[in-house]
């Protein structure tokens, strides 16, 4: 009877522990890796009517390229939590600024959704001199948007989304161009990501 009475006692204490790990591994299978794809910007034409009023050219940096109003840029990389929306998606690629002997780069760009509020954070280089990773355009979802995100075919895409200038990235821009007409809430662009997602955590 003792013996029974012990292996009962185990088995009180396995189940609940093998639910537990159960349900976290199910849980934990909601978030997927980023293996490839594109992140579309369709610039908004009063973001480039500013540029142009302040003598500031937009480029780009390889491999994104510019077809009219539009720049893409590889996805390289990153996580997404299906369940929450919460992750991250880095890229190849960027933008420059030029306006007379001044050249800002605006590159290796990372959406980031794991703060308060969804940013696309950049790496900033003046003349060729590296300033750091900036929040440079805040990101929001059309109306209706809701967590939990779906895939298709591997793929996940979102669209209709659109950003605006950061404070931090648009007083930034301000300071190196030695302006002040660029302000945080500016509308830059409309945005579309089409991202291959491979395995599950």
């Amino acid at each position: 009877m003792r013996r029974i009475y012990s292996r009962m006692s185990l088995a009180a204490l396995v189940v609940p522990v093998v639910l537990a790990l159960a349900a976290s591994t199910t849980y934990a299978q909601k978030t997927v890796t980023a293996v490839s794809g594109t992140t579309n910007v369709t610039l908004d034409s009063s973001f480039l009517s500013a540029l142009g009023s302040l003598g500031v050219a937009p480029g780009v940096v390889q491999p994104t390229m510019l077809n009219g109003a539009t720049v893409n840029f590889p996805i390289t990389g990153g996580a997404v939590d299906l369940d929450t929306g919460i992750g991250q998606l880095t890229h190849s690629g960027g933008l420059t600024l030029t306006a007379g002997s001044t050249v800002v780069t605006l590159q290796t760009f990372i959406i980031d959704s794991t703060g308060p509020m969804p940013v696309i954070t950049g790496l900033v280089v003046v003349n060729g001199k590296m300033v750091g990773r900036l929040p440079l355009f805040d990101l929001h979802a059309p109306p209706g948007t809701m967590a939990p995100l779906h895939l298709m075919d591997g793929m996940l895409n979102l669209n209709g989304f659109w950003i605006t200038l950061d404070p931090m990235g648009a007083g930034a821009l301000n300071q190196v161009f030695h302006i002040t007409a660029l302000k945080g809430g500016m509308a830059v662009g409309t945005v579309q990501v089409s991202a291959q997602m491979g395995a599950y955590w």
